[in-house]
């Protein structure tokens, strides 16, 4: 491959259009009155984490494990609490495993999508592959609690040039795994609206930057767990100011710590303070946002 600085406009202007956001779909007001709309997610990938590289730490994928058996009844009792409702992204794998805390997570009234069949990275598998591996997700997560997946976040957000067709065929109602805004907008895909619904994540507004450690990779990022709760308010307050959307991620196996899971207790608990916030999956924010804009690419 060339060097980027000799690419003629023909080369770059093309991959930089192939995905882009499209109109905003920050609606006008939010149900209730409110100011504000929260998108809770967790990423369940459980031991997929370990299971996606090929490897088989017996250690790691006790880590895996401590997601589903400590991490996710923590993360229910608080959303209980608060009666709030979340998304779970569940990678096929860790719903076989796991299949009774899909079914109960659902019963619950949270929202169970889809986020790959074993943690796989999109781009380093073919788009045959790829495409398989999402149908197979998409009838493995039906199959176990009964609904079919409205909406994906690929695994570690990693978008590859087959994705958002894949996503087109399922009939997908939203994705969240892009990055072009703060607030809901609508992917276009080489100047084509395609109607699918973008709940934007970011890595300010995930555990895993703060937390996440591999020690034989010389990975170890640690911030103090009240340091993330300040950052995590701070995001929430910037989208009470403008009216906008509150997208946040978090991993069972992450933020289920008993020196961690006072983040979500305590940002709750400031969230439910303000009076001002919608609290609801990301299929109810997705549907409400694109009912309230109309027919795709609409102005």
């Amino acid at each position: 491959m060339t060097d980027p600085h000799t690419w003629p406009e023909a080369t770059w202007r093309p991959r930089v259009e192939q995905i882009r956001a499209g109109r905003s779909l920050l609606p006008a007001k939010w149900p209730g009155g409110a100011r504000c709309a929260v998108a809770l997610s967790f990423d369940s990938d459980h031991e997929t984490n370990e299971l996606r590289d090929g490897a088989t730490s017996l250690a790691r994928l006790s880590w895996g494990e401590y997601g589903a058996r400590r991490g996710i009844p923590r993360i229910r009792e608080v959303l209980r609490r608060h009666e709030a409702r979340a998304s779970f992204f569940v990678p096929a794998v860790s719903a076989l495993l796991h299949p009774e805390e899909q079914r109960a997570l659902s019963g619950e009234g949270h929202e169970i999508a889809l986020h790959g069949w074993i943690h796989e990275r999109n781009t380093e598998v073919p788009a045959e592959a790829e495409r398989a591996l999402m149908l197979r997700a998409a009838d493995t997560l039906e199959g176990i609690t009964g609904t079919r997946p409205v909406g994906m976040r690929t695994p570690s957000w990693d978008f590859s040039d087959a994705t958002l067709s894949i996503a087109e065929e399922l009939g997908l109602l939203y994705d969240s795994s892009l990055f072009a805004d703060d607030d809901p907008y609508e992917i276009v895909a080489a100047g084509r609206p395609t109607g699918l619904v973008e709940l934007p994540v970011e890595w300010i507004r995930d555990d895993a930057a703060y937390f996440m450690m591999n020690r034989h990779g010389a990975q170890r990022p640690y911030t103090p767990p009240a340091d993330v709760l300040d950052i995590f308010l701070r995001e929430f307050e910037g989208a009470r100011a403008e009216g906008g959307l509150f997208v946040l991620t978090m991993h069972p196996h992450i933020i289920g710590y008993r020196s961690r899971i006072f983040i979500l207790e305590a940002l709750l608990d400031h969230i439910r303070a303000t009076g001002e916030a919608w609290i609801a999956t990301h299929a109810e924010i997705a549907r409400y946002c694109l009912q309230a804009a109309g027919p795709k690419g609409a102005a």
